[in-house]
């Protein structure tokens, strides 16, 4: 059983393009219907991913046996959904979408000091869809992904080729140490970083902290960047609440400076909440605790 993540997403190409076929013909609950099945096939033939889930929800979420295998389908179910959304909104059905802001206030201050801002979030609900919140905030915001080499995949290059372009650029990071130079000027053109903390990767330096009872492996970099730089820091998470709607949470981070342990212990916390409100979008499909038996 694999104990980390590897860096790649699941899926292949030709079922991205026949969803975005779906979406741009026959509309999203065309898309949406072939979902049923989807979720289904992943349920019976993705073992790995479906045993992490097992475990999150039996173990960590300590619900019952019927529960944990209606919840691990769902939670297949609108991952696929958030994909196939993110694709809607970049092919030009934005206005389908509605939204709620919750900590709007804590955005605007970021965009008006005029010094750039860190955004910490994690592979819960569908945090690419801020770019549909930011545009309501400010439309000529820039906004840089931070994210490893190795998600810069076909998948990824296809949805490129399929969807507007959007002010949104990636930052990846390099083993030379070159993506924290062009970390620190995207901040100098106050523009924002955007970074999640909830991966780690073999052989990378990483951080202990618990989450939902259980010590588990964080990378070390995001927390160390963010705590270093002095400019504000959110916790963002951008949930879907139903088949046409989210909702943004926005919640200042208030850390001590290079301490990343710290900012580790909040962020943690934080996301704990935020499962504790949507337990079904938790979309790390790996043993993200590294172990399956005594627990």
């Amino acid at each position: 059983m694999d104990t980390e993540w590897k860096g790649k997403s699941k899926g292949n190409v030709l079922g991205y393009r026949i969803f975005v076929f779906l979406i741009k013909n026959l509309g999203l609950s065309s898309a949406y219907f072939l979902l049923y099945f989807v979720a289904t096939y992943y349920c019976f033939f993705s073992k790995n991913s479906t045993t992490s889930m097992y475990y999150y929800y039996r173990k960590r979420r300590r619900y019952s046996n019927l529960k944990t295998i209606c919840s691990i389908y769902k939670s297949y179910y609108i991952f696929g959904q958030t994909i196939i959304d993110r694709v809607a909104v970049s092919s030009g059905l934005r206005k389908n979408f509605t939204y709620d802001f919750d900590g709007i206030d804590n955005i605007k201050k970021v965009i008006n000091k005029k010094q750039g801002g860190i955004l910490l979030s994690a592979h819960v609900g569908n945090f690419e869809m801020a770019r549909c919140f930011f545009t309501e905030i400010d439309k000529n915001k820039t906004i840089h992904f931070l994210t490893s080499d190795d998600e810069r995949t076909a998948i990824k290059n296809y949805l490129e080729s399929v969807t507007s372009k959007s002010r949104i650029k990636y930052i990846y990071i390099s083993d030379d140490l070159s993506h924290i130079f062009e970390i620190k000027a995207a901040l100098s053109r106050n523009e924002i970083i955007c970074m999640t903390g909830d991966r780690y990767t073999e052989n990378s330096k990483y951080l202990i902290q618990t989450l939902l009872g259980k010590e588990a492996r964080f990378p070390a970099g995001p927390f160390h960047l963010a705590s270093k730089f002095k400019v504000s820091l959110l916790f963002v998470y951008v949930m879907k609440e139903s088949n046409l709607h989210y909702h943004l949470y926005a919640r200042k981070a208030n850390i001590i400076q290079n301490d990343a342990i710290a900012l580790l212990k909040l962020y943690t916390e934080n996301l704990e909440w935020i499962l504790s409100k949507y337990p079904l979008q938790w979309f790390n499909y790996f043993n993200f605790w590294n172990s399956y038996k005594n627990q």
